[in-house]
């Protein structure tokens, strides 16, 4: 490929002034442009070495290939003189001037900030559960454990110890977050937050009592007479004083002079901010966050079953728009203040949906005839009775439309027993059949009830109307790619056979989410949804492709195939983080050799598809890339099989 020769012709139908920014990743070169509609679209149809062009999410996207994309892109950017720019920064670029959708907008800040806090908070939640199963009494005798078993008791005030700390201290948790969320050093925003909390002040969970019993110390500010009153355990006081701490701090960063920036701008942003901390600002979101736990607490002792029905009903519906990523803001005030609240109401519902999916994705498999779909709907009830629905959700229930229904009556129904039984959660944790793990103590039998009504209405209700449709297959099979095992082409019969990259569970390719996989245009493969965080070398040959970001890989086959691995949909946005390897490219490697690593779980919270693409980018030099397995592989499997078009006279 002439990559100069290209990029000039890329900018020929583009335009040369129609280009705003531009980046590009391990495939494709991402564009914003003023006007799309004026792109010279069958030039850059009828020009070979574009593989495909699309338009996603104010992006127009050309796909050029990897090993080719970064040196068109370098020469396009010296063409049309606009400027190098990250993916993250296109993406800036992409929005800007966009009308945004101002619900979605604050339910994406609230998961940006409490998102990363989960590991913590889920620690500390299921140590107080442990805490409670050791001090509860009646739970296994008259006594609770702790009184029957002495000598645990200091192992019980230790985990005690390590439970309350999250929360007691959450304002430092949400104050770090949130201010680096908001653009501001999230230092300043810890920092912040020591204060709101300092031992010194009174207690937030003692506020209420000390104010009525008249006791509360009181600071004379110029006249004004301001509360000593802690801050432990709340969320919205310490979120306002975030945002206004990151705008203050970014102000002053642009109006004092850089020599004095670096001393004095942290100072005056601490010190302006903590006055409006003690005498504005947290009075009044205590005041607010106040409301809104009375709010929830009398929603739930007025609406009780009938309510959590209707919650439990649209869970997963409210799932799919991703409104539930709102819901640990809740959740954490709910917990914060369990001696108010008890705890949670949200996640028994959230365990009901996600069980009642698991089930239905179960009577599916028991259902289908297609290998395929009874592969996925094995792993995706399995996932989703552990709490991650979305292989279910999206991969099986929603495309049969009856499995999804049937779950959401069976959640729904389950949910009001939830009410009936009063269960409250006193952690966050898995949403699912390990739930109970997060049950205040006295609703596990309850929640177990529940759980058990979920899973076996979702369950009949789904296979017996799922029977009345099987005098046809509930999915036929279209790919023309992928072929049963007995009738694939054998590892003899083939020119040459290419192994996972990864463990994990294959899924179709035209199943990804990403056009550009899943209409092929890279080539022919397949997806694995990896189990593993360890990439290997599916074939033995050179390293073609090292992209910098490590999460996408190209090697030149000893046989002649050009493979393509790419972990993750648009994990280049992610910029390196979570991916290792110390790779380059033109190694010599061998089949099975560890290419890098990377963090599935951590891609994962940040929101991005973990599915690792594996695509015979040459395809049009084969007659036929046949998948030929199924289910859950190791990186030794063979998973795809290679005829050249040579040997059939093509």
């Amino acid at each position: 490929m002439n990559h100069k020769e290209v990029a000039r012709q890329v900018a020929d139908a583009v335009g040369k002034e129609n280009f705003v920014a531009a980046a590009h990743c391990a495939t494709r070169l991402r564009l914003v442009l003023k006007d799309s509609s004026k792109v010279d679209q069958k030039a850059l149809d009828d020009n070979a070495d574009v593989k495909g062009t699309f338009e996603t999410n104010g992006q127009y996207q050309i796909i050029i290939g990897p090993g080719d994309v970064n040196k068109v892109y370098e020469e396009l950017v010296t063409i049309v003189g606009v400027k190098e720019a990250s993916t993250e920064d296109l993406k800036a670029v992409a929005q800007e001037g966009k009308k945004q959708n101002p619900v979605m907008n604050f339910v994406k800040v609230l998961s940006d900030i409490f998102v990363p806090l989960m590991p913590a908070l889920v620690a500390g939640g299921l140590l107080m559960a442990i805490n409670n199963v050791l001090t509860a009494e009646k739970l296994f005798g008259a006594q609770s454990l702790v009184q029957m078993y002495p000598a645990i008791t200091d192992v019980a005030s230790i985990i005690n110890l390590l439970a309350s700390a999250p929360f007691a201290f959450l304002p430092i948790l949400v104050g770090f977050s949130a201010t680096k969320r908001f653009g501001g050093n999230p230092y300043l925003g810890a920092a912040m937050a020591m204060a709101m909390v300092m031992p010194s002040l009174v207690n937030g969970y003692n506020v209420a009592n000390t104010i009525a019993e008249g006791t509360m110390p009181y600071w004379n500010v110029f006249g004004l007479n301001v509360a000593q009153a802690g801050y432990q355990g709340s969320v919205l006081p310490v979120l306002a004083v975030a945002y206004i701490l990151a705008t203050l701090e970014k102000f002053l960063h642009k109006k004092i002079p850089t020599v004095l920036d670096f001393t004095f701008t942290p100072m005056l942003a601490i010190i302006i901010t903590g006055f409006l901390t003690f005498t504005v600002v947290g009075p009044v979101m205590r005041g607010v966050g106040d409301g809104l736990t009375t709010s929830l607490v009398w929603l739930y002792d007025t609406a009780g079953p009938v309510g959590l029905a209707v919650l439990g009903l649209f869970y997963s519906p409210i799932v799919i728009t991703g409104l539930h990523q709102s819901f640990p803001a809740i959740e954490t005030t709910l917990i914060a203040d369990i001696a108010k609240t008890g705890g949670t109401f949200i996640f028994p519902v959230a365990s009901m949906a996600n069980i009642a999916q698991g089930a239905a994705a179960f009577a599916v498999f028991l259902l289908t005839k297609n290998e395929k779909q009874k592969a996925l709907a094995s792993t995706a009830s399995v996932s989703a009775l552990l709490g991650i629905t979305e292989p279910a959700i999206f991969g099986i229930n929603l495309k049969l439309k009856f499995p999804f229904i049937c779950a959401m009556i069976a959640s729904g129904i389950a949910s009001a027993f939830i009410g009936i039984f009063h269960v409250l959660a006193a952690a966050l944790g898995s949403a699912g059949v390990l739930g109970f793990i997060s049950i205040a103590s006295g609703g596990y039998k309850g929640f177990a009830i529940s759980a058990c009504i979920s899973f076996i209405v979702a369950f009949v209700l789904t296979y017996v109307y799922g029977r009345k449709k099987m005098n046809e297959p509930l999915v036929e099979a279209t790919d023309d790619v992928a072929v049963s095992i007995n009738s694939a082409p054998t590892n003899e019969a083939s020119d040459e056979v290419i192994a996972a990259a990864v463990e994990g569970d294959i899924v179709d390719l035209k199943e990804v989410n990403d056009p550009v996989f899943s209409s092929e245009l890279m080539g022919k493969g397949i997806g694995i949804i990896p189990t593993d965080n360890t990439l290997y070398a599916p074939v033995s040959g050179v390293l073609s492709v090292v992209y910098e970001t490590k999460h996408a890989f190209g090697i030149q086959s000893n046989d002649g195939a050009e493979v393509l691995l790419h972990i993750g949909i648009d994990t280049v946005n992610l910029e390196g983080a979570h991916f290792s390897s110390d790779r380059k490219q033109g190694e010599v490697v061998k089949q099975g050799d560890v290419l890098g690593t990377f963090d599935r779980q951590k891609i994962a919270e940040a929101g991005y598809d973990t599915t690792v693409m594996q695509i015979v980018t040459n395809t049009p030099n084969y007659s036929e890339v046949a998948v030929v397995t199924d289910g859950h592989v190791s990186h030794k499997d063979v998973v795809l099989a290679l005829t050249k078009a040579t040997e059939k006279g093509n």
